[in-house]
């Protein structure tokens, strides 16, 4: 028996679907580990780098969001949304799912194997969800500029209904998951079997077994194939409005690129595990996905949760100055280079200041004088540049 929970997640092993078994007196043994130590190697150095760079890049837009009062527009605000929701697969999926594929059966306790599959169906729901208001603010906005703007109330709002919804809709799931033992089932970490462990479960044990495929249909229709193609149909709507100014088109484009990932990127692991519970497959197909198809899925899902804060740095000038601002500002420089990494900031201060204000001139002057006086404390010319750095992406909002 196979069982698979909402994730997409191989949770139930029998002898019938893996080949590594040894069966003796009605009692199956498996290998602790189910690969080898290169293909072990190459699964930890793929997560472990999806995990920094989903850890740090989300880390700084919440940060660079959450510091400056100007860059909290409705769109930031659900831009912020999804780095949360992104900070969550990092901090409760990737590891777990890991630590999963490359173990026999389930190694974590009943509670750990409820909230792993909670936790990432809440973080999927609310990022789609999330993507859907966004696409739904920028339709009012260009197709019909009349109608009132969402406000920020609004905004929090909306943010609060879709982790309300995101709950409700994998509340099923967090309490079908259970974790068992299976009888008669083992992991040997050597061929003697001087060592053995028992072999736990982690998966959903609905009433009816026909209530899994119905549950994770309506999941895909819900919280992918409804919500894509809403947004589809806005942003077609969208691109076909005449007279967008070059700022709007810039952000749309942004926009569409994380929507678009989002769909390639989970659309793997959806078609996985609708091909699992309807298609029938064989026992040397399904050893096949679970071994190596589904790791590379689940892979491929978790990382579009870290490359969303490189389409914003590339796409949006306020997010890459705070990425740079907040790396400066954080003495990424060294010690003994403050004073020409201060220099550096201000002539990429000056290249931004051709057109702004003159009062944003004369504090810019003002705070070269106070960075100029070397008797001044470092903290305090760090925050005069910072400050000045942040009002002039609030002078180009």
């Amino acid at each position: 028996m196979i069982a698979m929970n909402s994730s997409g997640h191989l949770l139930y092993y029998n002898a019938a679907n893996h080949t590594n078994y040894t069966t003796t007196n009605n009692i199956t043994y498996f290998p602790y580990y189910q690969h080898s130590l290169p293909v072990a190697a190459s699964f930890i150095l793929a997560y472990l780098f999806i995990f920094l760079l989903c850890m740090v890049g989300n880390v700084l837009v919440c940060l660079i969001v959450l510091g400056n009062r100007r860059m909290r527009t409705v769109t930031n605000l659900f831009i912020l949304n999804l780095a949360v929701s992104d900070l969550l697969v990092g901090i409760f999926c990737i590891p777990t799912t890991l630590v999963d594929n490359l173990i026999t059966g389930w190694p974590f306790t009943n509670t750990v194997c409820k909230l792993s599959g909670l936790v990432q169906g809440m973080s999927v729901a609310a990022s789609v969800f999330t993507l859907v208001a966004i696409a739904v603010d920028r339709f009012r906005c260009i197709v019909y500029p009349f109608q009132p703007k969402l406000t920020l109330l609004v905004a929090k709002a909306t943010i609060a209904m879709i982790w309300v919804l995101a709950v409700v809709i994998m509340c099923p799931s967090a309490a079908a998951l259970t974790v068992e033992e299976v009888a008669d089932h083992y992991m040997v970490y050597s061929q003697n079997y001087n060592m053995t462990y028992p072999l736990y479960s982690c998966y959903e044990n609905f009433a009816d077994p026909k209530m899994r495929k119905v549950y994770t249909t309506v999941l895909f229709a819900h919280i992918y194939l409804v919500p894509l193609t809403l947004i589809t149909v806005m942003y077609g709507r969208i691109g076909v409005k005449p007279q967008i100014s070059q700022k709007k088109i810039k952000v749309i484009k942004m926009l569409i690129v994380v929507a678009l990932l989002f769909m390639l990127s989970w659309l793997p692991l959806w078609t996985l595990m609708l091909l699992t519970d309807y298609g029938g497959l064989g026992e040397e197909q399904l050893e096949l996905l679970t071994g190596y198809i589904f790791p590379f899925a689940h892979w491929l899902a978790f990382s579009n949760s870290s490359v969303n804060p490189i389409i914003y740095g590339y796409f949006n000038e306020n997010f890459k100055r705070g990425f740079q601002a907040v790396c400066q500002t954080n003495s990424c420089c060294p010690t003994g280079n403050r004073d020409e990494c201060l220099n550096r900031k201000l002539v990429i201060i000056s290249a931004e200041n051709r057109d702004i204000p003159l009062g944003a001139k004369w504090l810019n002057e003002r705070c070269f004088k106070v960075i100029s006086q070397r008797v001044v404390p470092w903290n305090q010319r760090r925050k005069c540049v910072g400050f000045f750095f942040f009002k002039v992406i609030n002078l180009h909002n």
